[in-house]
């Protein structure tokens, strides 16, 4: 039986934190829900904010569409380009490369993927790539992107952004107080508690303050204020498998040419990103401080830079792994405060999204009870585990021959989760996505072939198109993904007619 706290409705929330987690909250709740509630949010300019990520992966557009955010007015104050791929360079051997598109490759068949058909298509002809039929990827190379006005799913061009994750949070502060969010300034001393149940009342803050409220949400990023050092709900450590724990972030000039894509060039211990910005590039390099010291680490990423650096580095430490409870009583972490998977499939800023999305969804306002909180936990956990298989699987399916780091991603133990899936697409080719997985059957098509994991058989299927049939197929399908190519302007020149027309 559904089991409910003697707290009073839910009339005030209050958001510890601001940051990306903290603004994205209080802008998302205030516009969905806020005529029925108070929104507080408390944060001090003397606590820095770390910087959860610059790049992003498609949902973000329906985050912004919700707030009603005009997309030229995101674009021009937070510095946006636009994001259709990642490209990871030496993540199977070194001197190698492949995409991991935020498209699909060619067009399937009724319960036939179109990898069955190329597989096919390659035991009649060699060199027939996946990524050749994948118009994110075409555009992605060119160096091109313009939204193509047609019905034929053949011609969309999913796409993302990188932005300043510092200018969004302050977008997103302008628009929560225009809709009616209180910020606070000022550094909590002291949380107050009720006795009786261990519900968080009120913070108490060094100007000897209180901010009351009846829903509390931890931005407060790895120090978990409330949610840790206060409720002690505990951490589940993943280090075992995602061993990077450090991560050295510092901004470079912007380069000529803005491409439209993230770059992920994997290290002897580690991954560097480069993140391209309108004003700056943003660089960084993940690594695991077993194999490299931070000094050692420094060296690399500032010898790998493209362009000249415009501050000193800054170092960030973390475990990898999520919060046992993410909803503990009447306090839910979001951001940091949750958990940490490193950035490598821009999926940081996504988990706070998701995490907002699940609480609106979910939003107790006849008080906390049981049941919410265990759906919001058991979605969470869900969540959380399935981008970790998928992030270990860029690790453990590696060809390297270079250091020991690879080779000990290479031959760890991994999840039985993770394992089964590879193991079904090794022998047969065939993806099965789990409900609510973040990623659909063609990221985890796009990994795995990139990382060499090539399928022993095809659908039987794909024997229904006779070999000329299938053959002439896959000509026309390529030929079409390739027709828009040549007309699509450049991505700065994109960028420059999105940006001019905002202005007037």
């Amino acid at each position: 039986m559904m089991k409910k706290n003697m707290n009073n409705i839910i009339k005030k929330v209050v958001i510890l934190g601001g940051g990306t987690a903290g603004w994205m909250s209080a802008a998302m709740i205030k516009k969905l829900i806020g005529s029925a509630i108070e929104i507080e949010l408390v944060e001090s300019d003397a606590i820095g904010t770390v910087g959860v990520g610059e790049a992003t992966i498609p949902p973000i557009k329906l985050f912004n569409h919700v707030l009603g955010i005009d997309d030229a007015e995101f674009l021009r104050e937070t510095k946006a380009t636009i994001k259709l791929a990642i490209k990871f360079e030496n993540w199977k051997v070194q001197g190698e490369s492949y995409y991991h598109t935020f498209g699909a490759a060619g067009r399937s068949l009724a319960f036939c993927q179109f990898h069955h058909l190329l597989k096919r298509a390659n035991q009649l002809e060699d060199d027939k790539q996946l990524w050749q039929y994948d118009l994110n990827y075409l555009c992605a190379e060119a160096g091109k992107f313009a939204n193509i006005n047609s019905k034929n799913p053949l011609y969309e061009i999913p796409h993302a952004y990188h932005f300043d994750a510092g200018l969004y949070a302050n977008f997103l502060r302008k628009f929560s107080e225009k809709i009616g969010v209180k910020r606070t300034e000022g550094m909590v001393e002291h949380v107050q508690q009720c006795n009786e149940t261990g519900y968080i009342q009120a913070l108490q803050l060094k100007d000897g303050s209180q901010i009351n409220g009846d829903l509390f949400i931890d931005c407060s990023g790895f120090k978990g204020l409330l949610i840790q050092e206060k409720l002690s709900t505990g951490y589940e450590d993943w280090s075992h498998w995602l061993q990077c724990d450090r991560a050295i972030a510092v901004p470079s000039e912007r380069l000529e040419k803005t491409l439209p894509y993230t770059r992920s060039i994997a290290h002897s211990a580690g991954w560097q990103w480069r993140i391209p910005l309108q004003h700056r590039n943003g660089n960084g390099l993940v690594y695991s401080s077993r194999y490299y010291s931070d000094e050692q680490a420094k060296e690399l990423l500032l010898s790998n830079l493209d362009s000249k650096v415009l501050s000193e580095p800054k170092l960030f430490r973390f475990t990898t792994g999520r919060r046992r409870k993410q909803w503990h009583k009447n306090v839910i972490a979001i951001g940091l405060s949750s958990g940490f998977l490193e950035p490598l499939e821009s999926t940081s800023i996504h988990l706070i999204q998701s995490a907002i999305t699940r609480l609106v969804n979910l939003f107790p306002h006849q008080g906390v009870n049981s049941a919410l909180v265990s759906a919001y936990n058991d979605q969470s956990k869900i969540e959380f585990e399935q981008i970790r298989d998928f992030l270990i699987l860029h690790y453990h399916a590696n060809q390297r021959t270079d250091s020991r780091f690879w080779h000990d991603m290479r031959t760890m133990d991994i999840p039985d989760t993770l394992a089964h899936k590879i193991e079904i697409f090794s022998e047969s080719g065939r993806l099965f996505r789990k409900q609510n997985d973040l990623f659909l059957d063609s990221s985890w098509l796009q990994v795995m072939v990139g990382q060499g994991i090539i399928p022993k058989d095809y659908h039987p299927i794909a024997n229904s198109v006779s070999s000329d049939a299938l053959l002439d197929m896959l000509k026309k399908i390529k030929a079409a993904k390739n027709e828009p190519i040549a007309s699509l302007p450049s991505h700065d020149e994109f960028l420059q007619t999105i940006l001019k027309g905002s202005v007037s």
